[in-house]
């Protein structure tokens, strides 16, 4: 994966995490002044070494009150939200911070890599542990056909990422079969037909206007009468507040019974991906993301944040518009991307 993603985030995280870093260990502070004060008392009015090692010990070493604490995090909390982070994803880090530093005695030459492992494992608690791949995911159901149900509002690409999804499970030797259950979107089973063609994949349509439901019922009837491995639905793009389309939507999965819904949002959207993934989640009950449009994504707050809201994996980037652009997540690349 490299740098592509986070360049801007991880060089926007760097400045603001180093100058949060020489707020703290500049802080001079009565309470520093104090000790230093209580220090030379001690040393006039005490001779014994024990009690002179620790209040050196106390020199060098300083704690941050709650109050302080908050007043140094603005800046830094302010890089993260412009950045596209969720609110929530910056208070889960401001809170992990704190247990390490608020009223803990830290060497000033110490506090750089401690406040740099504390973020990292902070930010690394936000994802899902490592997941199977979608490969190991399907061979875990006995009976054919697995069915994959994609949702996602307008423009979020996700017609190319099922197209991608089932190149990506053709090399790993699945049979396949899409279904073009958005029926209300001009050109949509034209584009679905096209990617089909491409990839010699077999399409499951109706007419425009047709019942999504019953679209889908027909394409699973194929892939179980042809021992086809996997059912890729692609449905209409839609809003959450759009009720009919919702409640279409609804009837879509009752009828289907996906063996899993992924929702594919549009990175670069930011933390309007992330509200649409929650939205979507509270209706369909998404079981997994892919981020489409990654490759143009200099911000990265969705990335970071939408696993951690909706409590689900994200599967993979989308990172161009050929079937080869899909890169499986992994946390450990993004965390490396981020100079962590």
């Amino acid at each position: 994966m490299g740098e592509w993603m986070f360049k801007f985030l991880k060089e926007k995280l760097k400045k603001a995490g180093d100058a949060f870093k020489r707020k703290i260990e500049a802080e001079p502070s009565t309470e520093e002044i104090k000790e230093q004060i209580q220090l030379k008392e001690a040393q006039e009015n005490e001779k014994r070494e024990g009690i002179l090692g620790r209040l050196k010990e106390k020199v060098t070493t300083r704690k941050i009150t709650g109050e302080r604490f908050d007043d140094l995090f603005d800046d830094f909390e302010l890089t993260l939200l412009e950045n596209n982070v969720a609110f929530e994803v910056v208070e889960k880090i401001k809170q992990d911070l704190k247990q390490v530093l608020i009223d803990k005695p830290i060497k000033r030459e110490e506090f750089g890599n401690i406040f740099q492992v504390s973020l990292k494992k902070s930010i690394s608690g936000l994802f899902e542990d490592e997941q199977k791949s979608i490969e190991e995911i399907i061979r875990t159901k006995t009976e054919k056909p697995f069915v994959i149900l994609f949702l996602g509002v307008n423009g979020t690409g996700k017609t190319t990422t099922i197209a991608k999804l089932a190149h990506h499970l053709q090399k790993e030797g699945m049979s396949c079969v899409l279904v073009a259950a958005d029926t209300w979107r001009k050109a949509a089973i034209e584009q679905l037909e096209e990617h089909g063609a491409n990839l010699n994949v077999k399409v499951i349509k109706h007419k425009y206007g047709a019942d999504p439901a019953a679209v889908a019922f027909d394409g699973i009837a194929y892939a179980k009468a042809k021992g086809i491995d996997v059912v890729l639905i692609d449905t209409a793009g839609r809003q959450h507040s759009n009720v009919n389309l919702m409640r279409e939507m609804e009837k879509l999965v009752r009828i289907a019974k996906p063996d899993c819904k992924i929702f594919v949002g549009e990175s670069i959207t930011g933390n309007d991906c992330v509200n649409q993934s929650k939205e979507f989640d509270k209706i369909a009950g998404i079981d997994a993301v892919i981020l489409s449009k990654a490759d143009v994504d200099e911000k990265g707050g969705a990335a970071i944040s939408i696993s951690y809201i909706t409590k689900k994996p994200i599967l993979y980037l989308g990172t161009g518009q050929g079937y080869e652009d899909l890169e499986r997540f992994r946390k450990e690349k993004i965390l490396n991307s981020l100079g962590l």
